[in-house]
């Protein structure tokens, strides 16, 4: 009897000295199988890759909110009722950990219904190869506004952000450009901004050009030539002014009359709208002016006759 009850538990020994043993086994092989999973995971992360554009802007959030209090409480109070905090955080779901070459204009959807606002008539500046000129001259006249003046861009001007699948699902070192891959976040969210800002347009509409670019004025890939052009509302736009500058001392490349408005005007009389050009504006040559006072370009009103 004793002899059978020692070679039970010898059995039961063998039994389970086999279990833990299976178990070892199992869950070593589990340690493995997430070693190679996470491992792959990482080789395939567009963190482990160097995009050619600059990394999310340093303190993003704080930099967003910022301009979204400051452009609500302190320049247009009468849009108090913007919600900073849920469009900060629209914003930061839009991408945050997620690859990014793979944005879609959903994602984006959210943060254009909370930080839409209306565009009073007769103020809407489009501009393409003028960026600093026009918004120059929206900071000294109140009358017109860029995207970049309105809440979207303001927030966004500058700003650079993208995401990663992995922790902490920002990417502070690199982001895609346009040329990497079109689907990338900053070229996602300029496109719908300004969608949505030609579709708000309304009255007479300007549209500031740059006449010394050599491949010419009107760029059919633009922003506002692939984009904003077509997205402007005949019924609610009456008419287009364009306005075609050129720099102070440099070429006069194109005019009013030049190919790429004349192409420009016949896209425009297409969809109906009422079109004029007009050569260097001068409110706004005037600015270009301030700081070249003593070129020949800007002697225009100089050739006056002294009192006696």
């Amino acid at each position: 009897m004793p002899f059978r009850q020692g070679s039970a538990r010898t059995r039961q020994r063998t039994v389970l000295l086999v279990g833990v043993v299976v178990l070892l086994a199992a869950l070593l092989l589990a340690v493995v199988l997430a070693s190679v999973l996470t491992h792959g995971k990482q080789e395939v992360s567009p963190k482990m890759l160097k995009w050619k554009d600059r990394g999310t802007t340093k303190n993003l959030q704080e930099v967003i909110l910022g301009r979204c209090y400051n452009y609500v409480m302190a320049r247009y109070p009468e849009l108090g009722d913007k919600d900073c905090l849920k469009i900060w955080e629209s914003l930061k779901h839009a991408f945050i950990y997620k690859n990014p070459c793979n944005i879609t204009s959903e994602d984006y959807q959210p943060l254009m219904e909370l930080a839409s606002h209306p565009i009073p008539c007769n103020k809407s500046l489009f501009w393409s190869k003028t960026s600093d000129l026009a918004h120059r001259y929206t900071k000294s006249n109140q009358n017109f506004l860029t995207l970049e003046d309105t809440l979207l861009g303001y927030m966004a001007d500058r700003v650079s952000w993208c995401g990663d699948p992995s922790a902490p699902g920002i990417n502070y070192e690199s982001c895609p450009k346009r040329s990497e891959c079109e689907s990338n976040p900053s070229s996602v969210f300029w496109k719908m901004a300004s969608k949505m800002f030609a579709e708000a347009a309304c009255g007479v509409i300007q549209v500031m050009l740059n006449g010394s670019v050599e491949a010419g004025a009107f760029r059919s890939s633009s922003i506002f030539g692939s984009i904003e052009i077509f997205n402007l509302n005949p019924n609610k736009v009456s008419a287009v002014h364009i306005w075609l500058m050129h720099d102070i001392g440099g070429p006069q490349t194109e005019s009013c009359s030049g190919h790429s408005i004349r192409r420009l005007t016949s896209i425009l009389e297409q969809r109906n709208f009422k079109i004029t050009c007009e050569d260097n504006y001068r409110p706004v040559q005037l600015l270009q002016c301030v700081h070249n006072p003593d070129h020949t370009d800007c002697r225009l009103c100089t050739n006056t006759t002294a009192a006696p």
